[in-house]
């Protein structure tokens, strides 16, 4: 029978740490049916108190009153067979039922006032505080909307005496929030909230729950950047529990309230039983409140017909689940106000159904598997300083006609839009061909137009504009036409085709027929499929040649011209393409010039919109050259003048350029600012799984660097499934796994951090370089170690131990061979004996590698290491067992790390002194007191003037020493 109670006794432990829900709660059903056959009441006592637990944390909530009724009547009728932690729990439980008789309408309120007044009795025989009991009558208070009897009972609570039986810290901070933050005091919640988001205050589940409840306050007083990392940290807690479905609606609600919609409907599929889970009505209705809130958000987006998750067993779309979610929402509602007598319940729920966005737009750093944005909104353009006020009225035809052509002349960003406005307004014959033909060329020359159709406008505008009667111009079109066919893959006959306008312009030039932008425009088209051909990667001095004597040409021509309207943007183009040529030969200050002159071209001609490529060139070269203050000009400058101009991608690759910079200058908290926009911009543009993929995998190690490890696992969690190494490499997948690693280390969550380690190892495998798997899987027997996984760890640090081997690692073979002697001496491991085996192995590692190691440096380091390989034999040894036996065997141990640390040299002081201590505790056990009094003394005198943590703890530790010789 001792078995068996045992044996229930540790499953009962074992499911206490099961994750949360129905299965744990069946476990729960088994084992006090189990208990209940024994005849053992503590055992029983633990069964159902297990039970009650296991319901309390999660959908069956309804469930507990059953076992904490039969808890109650053990307690009264046995009180002996309860031992202090079972009476503490019993009377802790109250708090638990009290609460959760307000979540079940059915329960009257005269039973909820009764049960109350019995907790108070029952506390008061126990000799508790009357704390928790207000408490529980403020909560009663608040839920059925008496503002008064709340406000009294709130004073009530905090005036009462905190003892054993108050909630804790954070449970109690969360509610006083709470209320605050009803009442409108936004700025007061957040104050009480403070020590449990800074982690001062823990419970199981804070600060899972003030996270989200934080969220809309945040949102309120404009605190966005606070709002986002705490919906990154906090829904990553609350995810896995199956308990928390009213504090995931408070997340479904933040994302529906900020622009992301998208995010929202995937938390509501993360759960689908939330929409039928009825052991909770409160959090059921909470639940159902954000769901409508969310759907009505949809439908005015224009979505309503967009499939969505809801209840099991029906096809829903969002209008469908709008009605569903809003009827049964407030229909529960409706039961708690009956129940209540007023409308309190309703009235909030009301209010959260009415929520306006408050924000339209919130980049989050994760990306959404189904975007559901509304068409995004056009960008504002600032117009140039010479735009006349826009008219009242719509413009005529002339009107667009000629603010078509203005803004061609000035070379705008708008000028192509500008001529499709024209061609709308248009009817047949309204145009004549020089018009017809510019509409033409502008189509034409759009990167969003198809290259084979851009040579078809560019020769159609030529043609246009030969029979208006401008060559020169017909000329050009038909050189942009031979670049967009460079542009569409087929190059060598572009070039073949710019030969004959570029001819023509010239001779036209010469005759005094065209003008010198249309001769240089037909020469920089030469050159940019000259340049085109490079960048094809055939990097053969011929094509090096070709280029380089069409940028100089188109040099030599305009050059004289700089002056002219619109010749110093050909100028500066190619000044650029003069840039990339530095560029492939290697000279990347002279590429670096190249690029800064072109910007500062642009910007000289007015056309600052065309210096964003010149400018972001200049950045990879700064950087390239470790000017990172160049880098970061360029990269802010490129990015302020291409902001109002390019397109959502254009916009990704702007904010991830000066995000590079800033993380490279370890300015890690501004890096992850344009990192987000980066990511959000290739969501924009369709990007998420290329250059969004990437831009999150960075914002998730600059997350890290920042000291932001819970928002960094969940943004590198979100990332994980959208890398492949066949589309991003692997360096980026392992370094990704590798940083979550480090994240999930960080949160004391060693068991996953393993197995993102080791998934990166076995990428790392296939590499010819072996250095990133070695130490990869010497990171997961850390964490396997650190998880108490001790079998596991064992096998990782073996394979560890061979990779460090295999590379002439012997500082690498040695640790892990001393991490394996440390994990034969844990229970149910191979014993002391194997433990002492392992370090010996680590000290012949140490001993055959001594003399061939000729450097100093490292052969002091060397003898460090084995040096702390006999300290760490000699605490294996000790920590055995107390005694003569032991510690006398520990001691010789003990003192050869001294002597080795001492042969190492200054630089190994500390770790001598540490074991100069340990030798001296082991001899003031072992009776020698005076050689013991001796090391502390030799340690204080180490350190007499010496400061510094390390400093501080040596001559505290020989204080005590002397202390207890003395």
């Amino acid at each position: 029978m001792s078995h068996d109670v045992d044996a229930i006794r540790q499953a009962l432990y074992d499911n206490y740490r099961a994750p949360e829900g129905a299965a744990r709660n069946a476990r729960a059903e088994r084992l006090l049916a189990e208990a209940e056959q024994t005849g053992d009441t503590p055992l029983l006592i633990e069964a159902l108190s297990h039970l009650l637990q296991a319901y309390n944390y999660s959908s069956e909530r309804d469930e507990l009153f059953v076992p904490f009724a039969r808890l109650l009547r053990l307690w009264d009728e046995r009180p002996g067979e309860f031992d202090a932690q079972a009476a503490h729990s019993l009377h802790w439980y109250f708090k638990w039922v009290s609460t959760d008789m307000l979540d079940q309408p059915h329960i009257p309120l005269a039973s909820m006032e009764k049960w109350l007044g019995e907790m108070e009795h029952r506390y008061r025989l126990a000799g508790h505080s009357e704390r928790a009991v207000r408490q529980g009558e403020f909560c009663l208070a608040r839920h059925i909307g008496d503002l008064e009897r709340a406000e009294r009972t709130y004073a009530a609570w905090l005036a009462a005496d905190r003892d054993r039986m108050a909630d804790r810290h954070a449970c109690e901070l969360h509610d006083q929030g709470s209320w605050q933050a009803r009442l409108g005091n936004d700025e007061k919640a957040l104050e009480l909230w403070r020590p449990v988001l800074a982690g001062e205050y823990t419970c199981a589940h804070e600060p899972h729950a003030v996270l989200a409840a934080s969220l809309l306050p945040l949102l309120r007083l404009g605190r966005a950047d606070e709002a986002r990392a705490h919906h990154l940290r906090g829904y990553r807690m609350v995810r896995p529990m199956e308990s928390m479905r009213g504090w995931v609606a408070m997340h479904v609600e933040f994302c529906a309230l900020t622009g992301n919609e998208a995010r929202a409907l995937e938390i509501l599929s993360d759960r689908p039983a939330y929409f039928t889970d009825s052991g909770d009505p409160d959090s059921l209705m909470d639940h159902l409140a954000v769901t409508a809130l969310l759907m009505d958000r949809l439908v005015a987006l224009g979505h309503g017909e967009q499939t969505v998750p809801g209840p099991a067993g029906t096809a829903w779309t969002a209008r469908t689940l709008a009605v569903h979610a809003r009827e049964q929402a407030l229909a529960i509602a409706a039961r708690f106000d009956e129940r209540n007598g007023t409308d309190a319940v309703s009235t909030l729920v009301r209010e959260r159904l009415e929520r306006k966005p408050l924000l339209e737009r919130l980049p989050l750093g994760i990306r959404t598997v189904k975007p559901v944005s509304s068409a995004p909104a056009e960008r504002p353009v600032p117009a140039p300083a010479s735009a006349p006020p826009r008219p009242a009225e719509p413009a005529g035809l002339n009107e667009l006609l000629a603010e078509a052509r203005r803004l061609s002349e000035e070379r705008h960003p708008d000028a192509g839009a500008a001529w499709e406005a024209v061609a709308d307004a248009a009817g047949d014959g309204d145009l004549d061909n020089l018009a017809l033909a510019e509409i033409d060329d502008h189509r034409g020359l759009s990167r969003r137009t198809d290259p084979e159709e851009a040579v078809r406008l560019c020769r159609s505008a030529a043609e246009r504009y030969e029979a208006g009667g401008d060559p020169g111009e017909a000329a050009a079109a038909l050189a942009r036409g031979a670049y967009a066919m460079a542009r569409g893959g087929d190059p060598e006959a572009a070039l073949a085709a710019v030969e004959e306008p570029v001819a023509r312009a010239l001779a036209l030039y010469a005759e005094g027929t065209t003008g010198v932008r249309q001769a240089a425009g037909a020469l920089l088209n030469r050159a940019r499929i000259h340049l085109g051909r490079l960048h094809d990667g055939d990097d053969s001095g011929e094509r090096v040649d070709a280029l380089e004597a069409a940028v100089a040409e188109l040099i030599d021509f305009a050059g004289p011209h700089r002056a002219a309207p619109r010749v110093a943007d050909r100028i500066a183009e190619a000044e650029a393409m003069l840039g990339d040529l530095a560029v492939h030969r290697g000279e990347i200050a002279a590429a670096a010039e190249r690029y800064a002159a072109a910007a500062e071209l642009f910007h000289a001609a007015g056309l600052p919109w065309y210096a964003v490529e010149p400018e972001a060139r200049l950045v990879g070269a700064a950087r390239r050259l470790g000017d990172l203050d160049t880098a970061e000009r360029a990269a802010r400058a490129a990015l302020e003048h291409g902001a109002p101009y390019v397109e959502a991608s254009g916009h990704t690759r702007l904010h991830i350029q000066l995000a590079e910079v800033l993380g490279e200058a370890g300015r890690f908290g501004e890096a992850t600012g344009h990192a987000l926009e980066s990511a959000h911009s290739a969501d924009e543009a369709g990007e998420s799984a290329g250059i969004g993929a990437y831009a999150r995998h960075r914002l998730g190690g600059w997350l890290l660097r920042a000291g932001r490890p819970e928002e960094a696992a969940a943004v590198l969690e979100a990332v994980l499934p959208d890398l492949t190494v066949d589309d991003h490499g692997d360096g980026m997948v392992v370094q990704t796994l590798w940083w979550l690693g480090d994240c999930l280390t960080e949160l004391g969550e060693p068991r996953q951090a393993a197995e993102h380690w080791l998934e990166a190892a076995d990428i790392a495998r296939g590499r010819p370089e072996q250095h990133d798997h070695a130490m990869l899987a010497n990171l997961a027997g850390q964490a396997l170690y650190r998880a108490g996984l001790n079998a596991e760890a064992d096998r990782v640090y073996e394979r560890a131990c061979g990779l460090w081997r295999d590379l002439g690692d012997v500082h690498g073979v040695v640790r892990a061979l001393r991490v394996r002697a440390w994990i034969a001496v844990r229970e149910g491991q191979a014993g002391p004996e194997a433990g002492l085996g392992f370090m010996a192995a680590a000290a012949e590692e140490c001993e055959r590698a001594l003399p061939a190691v000729e450097d100093p440096a490292a052969r002091a380091r060397l003898r460090a290491e084995l040096a702390d390989t006999h300290r760490q034999t000699g605490e294996l040894i000790a920590g055995q067992g107390e005694g003569e036996s032991t510690y006398g065997e520990a001691l010789p141990y003990v003192e050869r790390a001294i002597t080795g640390f001492a042969e190492a040299g200054e630089d190994f002081t500390d770790l001598r002194t540490a074991a100069e201590l340990m030798a001296a505790w082991l001899e003031a056990d072992l009776g020698a007191k005076p050689s013991a009094t001796r090391r502390a003394e030799s340690v204080l005198a180490t350190y007499a003037d010496a400061s510094g943590t390390t400093a501080d703890a040596r001559r505290a530790e020989a204080t005590s020493i002397l202390e207890y010789v003395a």
